[in-house]
């Protein structure tokens, strides 16, 4: 059972799974999601299915693993992972990873976790995405734990100091893994970068004992690769209106849009790098007094990891190559790769619903994309040279 003071973020308790799935089976919202998610299930007998099942991990094995792995098959050339040993299978982590899609970033981990047959964690979810009621009742069914975001500065620190609490109580009480995001959304440009109060959340739990509270939480930097986001025109979009309007902020209906973007677009290949834990560095900080000395060199080491364990593809080459007006890498594309690209921008673009777009910001908007290609390339020969 999780404690009282943890249960308005912590998953369901699988003593109460059964009566929450009830509930959830009932939900239009969640009917359709399904629906759209895969046409083919009849409903009423994937509801009972969904009935007989007693645990958030038998959850996951009889209904998220298929689930995961038709979306990998029909929306990816395949999912890869390295870095996976036999300690991912004894101990607890906490996955600290870029951001690349609001719902599938975890979720393809969770895949490849299963598949090395290694136990999966909690996911920290944003409470921004979870716009009705059913979909923070599916996300606590399955493993989600709650980021309260958008709080004054008062209940901001308390809501941080109850999920850093919660975190380390996974770890120490309910010894069970956690995945978070380096920074609180996606970096839209693909430049990532671990924000500070990120680890400051991580490190509230121990007081002052920074080193020792995160050396706790076992933190494995986590490299996500993309060979193709089908959100790129969705981020070009968003630069684009707070271009023309720098207080543009989006709607439900744009995060909505791109949970299902990203959920069903194709992505080409995917592959997931786990580095080593960061526990060996920390241990080269203890004598570190200055605070914000210790939480840059936890960042960017951090960053590091993340940067050198990108899988980088055609496309990131041809982007690096455009961006820089260079022929650098020439070695690592054919003609038939910047032609292939060169298609894939126009039909991304295509699929831009604004108002009066004219060339100039049309232009701005395929560079936009081009740089976010570019950017894991540039940040990985960076840290590959601070190596």
């Amino acid at each position: 059972m999780v404690k009282e003071e943890f249960k308005d973020i912590a998953p369901f308790d699988d003593s109460e799974f059964k009566e929450k799935m009830a509930t959830l089976v009932t939900e239009p919202g969640f009917e359709h999601a399904v629906k759209y998610a895969m046409p083919m299930v009849d409903y009423p007998i994937f509801a009972q299915q969904l009935l007989t099942i007693e645990t958030k991990d038998e959850f996951q094995y009889k209904i998220m693993l298929p689930f995961l792995e038709m979306l990998a098959q029909r929306t990816t050339s395949g999912i890869t992972m390295d870095g996976v040993d036999d300690s991912h299978r004894k101990e607890t982590f906490t996955y600290i990873s870029n951001h690349r899609d609001i719902v599938l970033d975890a979720s393809f981990l969770n895949l490849c976790l299963l598949k090395n047959e290694c136990p999966t964690g909690e996911i920290a979810l944003g409470d921004n995405l979870l716009i009705y009621e059913w979909i923070e009742r599916l996300v606590k069914l399955n493993k989600g734990l709650i980021v309260k975001r958008n709080l004054p500065i008062i209940k901001a620190f308390k809501a941080a100091k109850q999920l850093s609490a919660y975190i380390n109580y996974c770890h120490t009480d309910k010894h069970v893994s956690v995945w978070i995001a380096q920074r609180e959304g996606r970096a839209k440009d693909s430049n990532d970068v671990t924000q500070e109060s990120v680890i400051k959340m991580l490190a509230l739990s121990g007081n002052d004992a920074i080193v020792e509270t995160l050396t706790t939480l076992n933190i494995c930097p986590t490299t996500i690769s993309y060979e193709y986001d089908p959100t790129d025109y969705l981020k070009a979009t968003e630069f684009l209106c707070k271009r023309r309007n720098p207080d543009y902020v989006k709607s439900q209906h744009d995060d909505l849009l791109n949970m299902e973007t990203g959920l069903l677009g194709f992505k080409g290949r995917v592959h997931y790098h786990l580095s080593p834990s960061i526990n060996g560095m920390l241990q080269n900080l203890v004598g570190i007094t200055d605070k914000i000395e210790l939480f840059s060199k936890i960042c960017g080491y951090i960053d590091k990891c993340i940067h050198r364990g990108y899988r980088i593809f055609p496309v990131n080459y041809i982007s690096y190559d455009l961006i820089n007006k260079t022929t650098r890498f020439a070695d690592k594309y054919t003609q038939d790769d910047i032609d292939a690209f060169d298609k894939y921008l126009d039909q991304q673009l295509s699929k831009v619903r604004l108002d009066d777009v004219n060339d100039e910001e049309r232009q701005y908007m395929r560079e936009m994309i081009i740089t976010m290609y570019a950017n894991p390339l540039i940040n990985k020969l960076i840290a590959e040279e601070q190596a």
